[in-house]
């Protein structure tokens, strides 16, 4: 049985690999044997398995996992999804994988295997800013930057459902194109040098600013790698944040100055960093978590998300699509098929 493994080399290089892999034979008291029908793929943090003291040459990829469980406390036949915890010895790739029940929850029969695994992540992080972080409330004004990626579209189908305003940015006219079939409130032009995002957000706001961001990036200073020509500058999320309001980054390196902490105390304002891991590596609210799981499943079936999928991809061209998942090329999310 054969599953993806990474190993990083010198200079940040990473090599992608599928090598064999063995099952075990025996199960824990809480463990089930699944056969995974599809997973999803995502960029490998080699940071944080070096934060979390995880040593490991090969490093298994990936762990948004659905499929049907062969044994086990859990019914056989059941279709189940979850994420694999980051100490998992196993890709998720392999055709048969073993872990503890309570990663998984249950998926309906209405919700394809590739739809599944492609959302489990993203749906979790979704909830996890606008929920957990920043306490979204019906009524509120949210700006979702990148809107069309991953995380994006999540979240303004989740703010959408629970009435909150959303403004959204396009990084390039297909996104904007995309992002009005999504129908949030306003979508920005990043790409376009017209128009400015403070401006229109404040002109949307009645200068009030927002009560939520969601980012997908920030720019530290000002001469910046052209990847990240269309990431806000942090000083400009700090002047669009409301009274009261939460800035929920996914920038782990975000430094503020003590000018931008005091800009942040005169708005009585937050700052939370969005680190969906924490789920995994801690079980202190193993119910919350289970219970997010289940109901971005159940969002999933009834059409409140739709999610933007590539074509799924069959194992043999997983190294490649990793690569290039790696590399963040890759706009859609990407699902490999087994």
């Amino acid at each position: 049985m054969k599953g993806l493994y990474c190993k990083k080399g010198h200079q940040a290089d990473v090599k992608f690999v599928l090598q064999e892999t063995n099952v075990p034979n025996n199960l824990g008291s809480h463990q089930v044997k699944v056969q995974v029908k599809s997973c999803a793929l995502s960029p490998v943090d080699f940071k944080l398995y070096e934060d979390l003291k995880f040593e490991k040459e090969h490093v298994p990829v990936r762990r948004e996992i659905a499929g049907v469980v062969l044994q086990g406390l859990h019914d056989p036949d059941d279709e189940v999804v979850g994420i694999l915890p980051l100490d998992a010895e196993q890709s998720g790739l392999c055709s048969i994988v073993v872990t503890d029940e309570y990663n998984l929850v249950q998926k309906s029969e209405k919700v394809s295997w590739v739809e599944a695994a492609a959302v489990i992540k993203d749906g979790l992080r979704a909830y996890t800013a606008l929920h957990t972080l920043a306490r979204m409330a019906a009524g509120q004004t949210v700006l979702v930057l990148d809107g069309a990626g991953p995380l994006g579209v999540l979240s303004i189908q989740l703010a959408h459902y629970h009435g909150v305003k959303v403004l959204a940015t396009a990084s390039s006219p297909e996104d904007q194109k995309f992002l009005e079939e999504l129908r949030p409130s306003v979508v920005i032009r990043v790409w376009d040098s017209k128009q400015d995002l403070v401006d229109s957000c404040l002109e949307e706001t009645g200068g009030l600013g927002v009560d939520i961001i969601i980012d997908s990036g920030v720019r530290l200073c000002e001469e910046e790698p052209e990847a990240q020509r269309h990431c806000p500058h942090k000083h400009d999320l700090l002047t669009l944040l409301s009274v009261g309001g939460h800035w929920v980054t996914t920038e782990q390196h975000l430094q503020l100055d003590p000018p931008d902490s005091h800009i942040l105390f005169l708005k009585a304002a937050s700052l939370s960093f969005l680190n969906d891991e924490v789920w995994t590596t801690s079980l202190a609210k193993q119910g919350r978590y289970l219970y997010i799981l289940k109901d971005v499943m159940d969002k999933l079936c009834t059409g409140t998300f739709r999610p933007q999928l590539e074509d799924p991809v069959p194992l043999y061209e997983a190294t490649v699509s990793m690569e290039m998942v790696q590399r963040k090329q890759a706009r859609k999310r990407i699902a490999v098929k087994l």
